[in-house]
C-alpha cells in the first residue's frame, strides 16, 4: 500500500505488492509449463473445469443438485462424504471394468478407510485431560466406550480391516443373510453379536445398497436383540436412491453414511471381493491378543 500526495492532501491508494506480480507471474508460468491440469466435476455430463477456473463462480452441477434433493427427501439421517477429486478417482475406478483386481482392491481398500474414518467420526466422544511428555496439560477429547461393527456377509466382512485398522480393540459381530429361492425375501442365515449389543452404538457394514432389502433384514435382527435403530450407523461405500429411501422409510432414525448415490449401483463389487474373503480366516484375535501392541479401545 502507497500513499501518494495531491494539492497538498495525502490519498491512500492500494498498489499490489511485489511479491504479488511475481507471485501470479509464477502461477502463470507454472500452469502453462505444466503439462496436466487438475480439474473437478463442475457440471452435467463429463465436463470439468481446469484449475484456473477454480475461483471462479461454478454453477450448481447436477448431481449437487440430485444430492440435495434428494437429501431434502430423506433428511439429515443421509450423510455422504465430501466430494473431491480423490473419492471420485477412487469411484471410478472400483466402476471400471477393465480395472485389475490387485487395483481394485487397493482403491476399495482406501475408499472404505475413508468411510470408516468418517463413521468413527460420528461416534460419542467425551473430553479429557491429558500429561505430556514434557509434563504440560492437553485438552483433548476420547471416545467413550460402547462401540462395536457388525457385518453383513460376505461383502460386509471387507469392510472389517479398514475398521480394525482404525479401531483395533473393536469388537466385530456377524449376520449372514441371502434371498430365499422361491419368495426372493432375505433370510437370515446367521447372527452373531457381542452379549451386551443392545447397550452399544453399532457401525453395520455392507458396501453396496441396491434395493435395501438385505439391510433392513439386518437392523430387524438387531433390534430384536434389544439394539435401537438411532444407536445404528450404516457404513456403505456406493448407494441407490431407492435403498437409501427403502432403509430410512422403515427405520427413520438410522444413519446412512456413504460417498456417492447414484441410479446404478456397482453390483459386481461383491463379486470381485469375494476371492479375497475365500482367504480370510478367524484367528486374527488370538495373533492380535499375543503378538500385538495394545491399540486405543474404542469399544
Amino acid at each position: 500500500m502507497e500513499t501518494y500526495f495531491e494539492n497538498g492532501i495525502g490519498t491512500e491508494i492500494k498498489m499490489p505488492c511485489q511479491n504479488q506480480q511475481l507471485n501470479n507471474n509464477d502461477r502463470q508460468e507454472h500452469a502453462a509449463m505444466s503439462g496436466t491440469k487438475q480439474v473437478r466435476f463442475a457440471s452435467c455430463g463429463n465436463s470439468v473445469l481446469p484449475e484456473s477456473n477454480r475461483d471462479a463462480e461454478v454453477p450448481e452441477t447436477c448431481e449437487n443438485v440430485f444430492n440435495s434433493e434428494l437429501q431434502r427427501q430423506i433428511g439429515s439421517q443421509l450423510k455422504l462424504l465430501p466430494l473431491n477429486d480423490q473419492i471420485r478417482e477412487l469411484q471410478t475406478i472400483i466402476r471400471d471394468k477393465s480395472t485389475s483386481r490387485g487395483d481394485f482392491v487397493f482403491c476399495a481398500d482406501r475408499l472404505i478407510r475413508l468411510v470408516v474414518e468418517e463413521g468413527l467420526n460420528q461416534l460419542p466422544y467425551s473430553e479429557c485431560t491429558v500429561t505430556t511428555p514434557t509434563g504440560h496439560k492437553y485438552d483433548g477429547v476420547k471416545f467413550e466406550k460402547g462401540n462395536c461393527g457388525v457385518s453383513i456377509m460376505r461383502s460386509g466382512e471387507a469392510m472389517e480391516q479398514g475398521l480394525r485398522d482404525c479401531c483395533r480393540s473393536i469388537r466385530i459381530g456377524k449376520i449372514l443373510i441371502q434371498s430365499d429361492e422361491d419368495t426372493q425375501k432375505a433370510k437370515v442365515y446367521y447372527a452373531k453379536f457381542p452379549p451386551d449389543i443392545s447397550r452399544r452404538k453399532v457401525l453395520l457394514m455392507y458396501p453396496i445398497l441396491s434395493t435395501g432389502n438385505t439391510v433392513i433384514e439386518a437392523v430387524r435382527v438387531l433390534t430384536e436383540h434389544g439394539l435401537q435403530p438411532k444407536h445404528i450407523i450404516l457404513l456403505s461405500l456406493f448407494s441407490t436412491p431407492h435403498g437409501a429411501k427403502s432403509i430410512i422409510q422403515e427405520f427413520p432414525e438410522i444413519t446412512i453414511l456413504t460417498t456417492e448415490v447414484h441410479p446404478v449401483a456397482p453390483t459386481h463389487f461383491g463379486q470381485r471381493v469375494s476371492l479375497r474373503m475365500e482367504c480370510i480366516t478367524f484367528v486374527w484375535e488370538a495373533e492380535s491378543s499375543s503378538h500385538m501392541p495394545a491399540w486405543p479401545k474404542c469399544c
